[in-house]
């Protein structure tokens, strides 16, 4: 079965809903910009909305508004999978230290302009209930669900979009780089039309801008205004100064990160179904409890979400995660436990713990990438890494058999840093070479670069005759078999002649690093197997995320303001991927995708591994509403696509 985006990605460059392909099918000849109107209906005028009963007893207590009076105008109604919920209870959790917080975005801070649909087929108004694209892509016009509120009651209006971009996107303190999808040929410019109604326009056509303001993201392109501007440098220095010595920040930037994270600030308003009550860093346990303003309503007309509150616990031992869940006192999860090597202790627990195993496709096309850093600040190191005989002698180094049986328990396949099977750009020779192993021919290529000399060891020295050492600098909250495939990657690697040093670190350290140019080479999952055209950091230098090229990837970022000027061929592959953008014409998205995948394929940027069987996700008896299938993968992200705040549980 071909992968919803990948198809999308083979018809459509843009958007699946019906509504939206029409209007960009268009785009490139109509005259008249085009609406995407909401395919979800609001409820019916004479329907009574319900609320939680924690909420109708504050009503009664004269502490909070009527529900009718809480909600929007035009509430976003949301079909559950299975049933309507009932109110009360929680969803438990857990996550592995501190710096995990993609597990909050996955679940509860998905709240973007547009999301995509559970089934990942299409993408589906949100926050806004329209939008206009003018015909040459380059301006956006979208319209603010009416009547939408902050979690304390204020209004949402186009000033808190205004304030994000003026005092915030444009502010060099707090935003030092603009992200590239707003800064394509120059920076965004975002106006007020209406208190309902913001314009974004783009300086170069861009026919995914949609798409990516469906991904999630640092920002939500909007931030609550009447709060905010209490704690801004241009509006009040003095409560800034205040603020950063309470929370013990010397940073401006680490600060406003802290004060802007809604799991870190209960003070911060939020449109996300849940609030932070206990946040991130007090205690082992990060509760949140449902938003009273928040806007969506199930079919009956009944307020969202169901659960009363979301609670993850923080470990930093995995095998404590996995004996909760065990126990049976996860209602839901996938992320850190649910690994291959896991799979036949929760399958054989299902009965005892009171939990089933849902099915997840990935998106990932690799479970650990290798990536050089061809930025390297050592110049040698640079040499040789940009040397492509050293990756491919490096590659065929690599005895993945060995990895898929020890650490995968048998499950997968070969395979490079290139797209799944299931996707249209699927290509099998750039995903089977150099996947063999061969140790001859790795010894010759290096012999060939001139690393002959060796130590008493074995052990090859760099031309400046000092010891040719990597490390390999590996997070610990990172994916799965990571650390076990680098211990083994090390021994083949050593096989050859070259001396790796596996370096486990914390993941906030893990990025100060890589976002310093500080390492030698670090491994990440194979992010991108599916969302070929929107991920694409190992395809080129992309973005912040291409590891393997880090000053060439801010180059592109910044538009050449700032990094480091690429090699010819990733600088081809950047003016390609600008020229698609350029198009609203799918066919030739689709062929300058796939020269920008031959160049990656000849270039041989990074070294994949092993591509991996589908994953699993557990889920308790008594919670409900989670899909029986459902997709893995970071742009989608799973599982709040699946409208989470529709989960609901009967455990007592």
């Amino acid at each position: 079965m071909a992968h919803p985006l990948g198809t999308r990605r083979r018809f459509t460059a843009f958007v699946a809903v019906l509504s939206l392909i029409a209007v960009l099918a268009a785009a490139c000849t109509s005259t008249k910009p085009k609406t995407a109107e909401p395919t979800t209906p609001p409820p019916a005028k004479e329907a009574i909305a319900k609320e939680a009963p924690m909420l109708a007893k504050l009503v009664a207590d004269g502490k909070l508004p009527k529900v009718e009076d809480r909600l929007p105008k035009e509430p976003l109604v949301v079909k559950p999978v299975d049933k309507i919920g009932t109110y009360g209870g929680s969803w438990r959790n857990t996550m592995r230290g501190r710096g995990d917080v993609a597990w909050f975005n996955r679940t509860v801070g998905y709240e973007l302009y547009f999301r995509y649909s559970p089934d990942w087929k299409s993408i589906e108004p949100n926050v806004m209930t329209k939008w206009e694209a003018s015909p040459d892509s380059k301006t956006f016009t979208f319209t603010i669900r009416e009547g939408l509120k902050w979690s304390d009651g204020k209004p949402f209006t186009a000033d808190d979009i205004v304030f994000w971009y003026e005092d915030v996107l444009m502010n060099k303190t707090l935003t030092p780089t603009i992200p590239a999808y707003l800064n394509t040929g120059g920076p965004v410019k975002v106006s007020k039309v209406n208190d309902r109604t913001v314009r974004f326009e783009l300086a170069t056509p861009d026919g995914l801008f949609i798409e990516r303001l469906t991904i999630p993201r640092d920002s939500e392109c909007y931030k609550p205004a009447h709060y905010l501007k209490q704690l801004h440098p241009k509006y009040n220095q003095a409560k800034v100064d205040e603020d950063m010595k309470k929370r013990g920040i010397s940073d401006i930037v680490a600060w406003w990160a802290a004060i802007n994270s809604p799991w870190e600030n209960p003070d911060l308003p939020t449109l996300q179904a849940w609030i932070v009550k206990t946040p991130l860093g007090v205690g082992s346990k990060v509760i949140f409890e449902r938003n009273p303003y928040y806007w969506k309503v199930d079919p009956n007309g009944s307020q969202l979400p169901y659960l009363d509150t979301f609670e993850t616990e923080v470990h930093e031992d995995v095998n404590t995660m996995v004996l909760k869940g065990l126990n049976g006192e996860i209602d839901f999860q996938d992320r850190t436990i649910a690994t291959a090597q896991n799979k036949a202790v929760f399958t054989d627990g299902q009965k005892k713990g009171n939990y089933h195993l849902v099915e997840e496709i990935p998106s990932n096309m690799n479970m650990f990438v290798l990536q050089l850093n061809l930025n390297h600040k050592d110049p040698v190191l640079r040499q040789i890494f940009q040397d492509k005989r050293f990756r491919i002698a490096l590659s065929h180094a690599i005895d993945r058999k060995a990895i898929i049986d020890t650490v995968y328990v048998g499950q997968g396949q070969p395979w490079q840093a290139a797209p799944r099977p299931e996707s249209p750009f699927y290509n099998e020779q750039m995903a089977k070479q150099y996947t063999e192993l061969d140790v001859a021919r790795a010894n010759k290529l290096l012999d060939e670069m001139g690393l002959t000399k060796k130590d008493s060891r074995g052990m090859r020295l760099r031309p400046d005759g000092k010891p040719l050492v990597i490390n390999l600098e590996v997070a610990t909250s990172g994916g799965e078999g990571w650390v076990e495939s680098a211990e083994l990657v090390r021994k083949h690697w050593a096989a050859v002649g070259i001396e790796m040093v596996v370096k486990t670190e914390d993941r906030t350290l893990f990025y100060n690093r890589k976002k310093a140019n500080d390492h030698d080479a670090v491994v990440w999952n194979g992010d991108g197997g599916l969302e070929v055209v929107l991920e694409c950091r190992y395809w080129f230098p992309f973005s912040a995320e291409s590891n393997w090229a880090t000053t060439w990837s801010t180059w592109y970022i910044t538009g050449g303001k700032q990094g480091e000027e690429p090699s010819a061929p990733a600088k081809k592959q950047i003016q390609i991927y600008r020229e698609l953008m350029a198009t609203a014409d799918t066919a030739a998205q689709t062929a300058k995708m796939k020269e920008i995948l031959k160049i990656a394929q000849e270039e041989f940027w990074v070294i994949g591994t092993v591509l991996g069987a589908n994953q699993y996700a557990i889920v308790r008896n008594d919670f409900f509403n989670v899909p029986a299938k459902l997709y893995f993968a970071n742009l989608y992200p799973t599982p709040a696509p699946t409208n989470t705040a529709t989960y609901f549980s009967t455990r007592k």
